[in-house]
């Protein structure tokens, strides 16, 4: 017998699989080294801002062997309408030249290398694992973090390596990949941390936030 929990899970997996059965990064690249310059830009930035940032510095510094050359100065120009530019120029560089010195310039496909490089913590080599290299893998960020907590699948959770544990837990390994995209174009478009549009939303049935709401009216 399952419990309501994991019921819950299947219901959230069986709705999105039939009504977003494609849910991919909105991020732009091509390669994974692109992927990687992309969702360290992102950290508290919109895909949006990084995806109008992206093009001319990946014409500049089409590899990490091109960017590892380069200086914080010279990074900091192409992404200075990003936040913390100074920041992230720096992580840039590091990363790139990271890269080539430890991994012939070649972005690594395990947690533990991923995270030897400077500006790459724990979620962000999740990403690269979940979508460059197509493994099991459950970044948690904000929209994860807080749309998560609010249905119900992680309740209580207290930090986002508790988060990750459950989600990993709770979800069918072929999707757990796909199911942090869910999380995140669920929370970006529709459960809105401010007001989350209900009136839109398919899966209110399992959705502990608006039970609470509906017994409060």
């Amino acid at each position: 017998m399952k419990t309501k929990l994991q019921q819950k899970y299947d219901a959230f997996v069986a709705y999105f699989s039939e009504h977003m059965p494609v849910a991919e990064s909105e991020l732009h690249y091509k390669d994974p080294y692109q992927l990687l310059v992309a969702v360290i830009l992102s950290a508290q930035c919109t895909d949006k801002r990084v995806n109008m940032t992206t093009p001319a510095l990946f014409e500049r510094f089409p590899t990490a062997n091109d960017m590892a050359t380069s200086s914080v100065e010279e990074i900091y120009t192409y992404i200075k309408s990003i936040s913390y530019p100074n920041n992230k120029a720096k992580n840039l560089l590091g990363m790139a030249q990271t890269l080539v010195r430890d991994f012939n310039g070649i972005v690594p496909d395990t947690l533990e290398d991923l995270q030897k490089l400077p500006g790459v913590g724990r979620k962000t080599a999740n990403v690269m694992l979940a979508v460059a290299f197509h493994q099991s893998a459950m970044p948690v960020d904000t929209h994860v973090f807080r749309v998560s907590n609010r249905i119900g699948l992680t309740k209580n959770s207290k930090n986002v390596l508790e988060t990750e544990k459950t989600l990993v837990a709770h979800l069918p390994q072929e999707v757990v990949s796909k199911a942090h995209h869910w999380l995140i174009l669920h929370g970006r478009y529709t459960c809105l941390a401010r007001k989350p549009k209900c009136e839109s939303c398919g899966i209110t049935g399992i959705c502990d936030y608006f039970q609470k709401k509906l017994k409060i009216k």
